[in-house]
């Protein structure tokens, strides 16, 4: 019975993947973001249990890409496409994602499609992959994932014109959208936050990463998590160097 918990888990992911794929059609940004996060969660506690009830298996990997391959690999890219599109409409409220629509007069929205390839791209590479047991290759998909939803919440809930004039520039969308890609896919180490043990000495780029992020979150808010993906990356490199 207890081979299945995981499982269940990891398809509690997938659920709140799919809510938050229709909230994201719909222009609900606010609600796409929760069922995001609540997918996250699950998705990093089905891993956690397999490992301590020991019930880790070939199923449990391929079903937790599938569930990533919807919560942190379509919502992404619908997000995107819903951000350029909206760049493109000049006069709209900045936060009114359910008042448009594609008008059909721009194929550019659609290159916010290519985060989801690059993810699918990128979960298919790790499932085959030997050497990310203790540190990812490329950013994973649910961090870059955050990344992409802090978008649109910046610009809900902190709403100020500075950062929501560079966010609904078309440009910078599709440049994030391109970085985004590559990242995915890049050969660059990155610390997993697996901890085998709770001693400082062993994991304090964890640690580090932890703090540091939740002072940015405190002080910057969603503004923040553009800046913990940095800070990610930067100390990532330092650690490992």
């Amino acid at each position: 019975m207890k081979k299945h918990i995981p499982n269940a888990v990891t398809l509690l992911n997938l659920l709140c993947g799919s809510i938050a794929v229709l909230f994201a059609v719909y222009g609900n940004m606010k609600y796409a973001a929760l069922f995001v996060f609540l997918g996250i969660f699950f998705d990093f506690f089905d891993g956690l249990l397999a490992r301590k009830l020991k019930v880790q298996s070939e199923l449990g990997l391929q079903l937790d890409s599938l569930a990533d391959m919807v919560t942190s690999g379509l919502v992404p890219g619908i997000v995107m496409f819903q951000l350029i599109n909206l760049s493109q409409r000049s006069g709209w409220n900045m936060t009114d994602f359910q008042e448009v629509t594609w008008s059909g007069n721009s194929y550019l929205p659609f290159l916010g499609l290519l985060i989801t390839l690059a993810s699918a791209y990128r979960l298919a590479k790790f499932n085959i992959s030997t050497n990310q047991s203790d540190s990812f290759i490329g950013l994973p998909t649910p961090a870059n994932t955050l990344l992409i939803l802090s978008l649109p919440l910046i610009m809900e809930f902190q709403n100020n014109d500075l950062m929501n004039s560079i966010i609904l520039n078309t440009w910078v969308l599709i440049g994030i959208t391109f970085l985004s890609c590559y990242l995915l896919n890049a050969k660059i180490p990155l610390l997993a936050l697996k901890f085998k043990t709770l001693n400082f000495k062993d994991n304090a780029s964890r640690y580090v990463l932890i703090i540091l992020s939740a002072v940015l979150l405190i002080v910057f808010q969603f503004a923040g998590i553009p800046l913990i993906m940095l800070l990610y990356i930067l100390l990532s490199l330092v650690f490992r160097s």
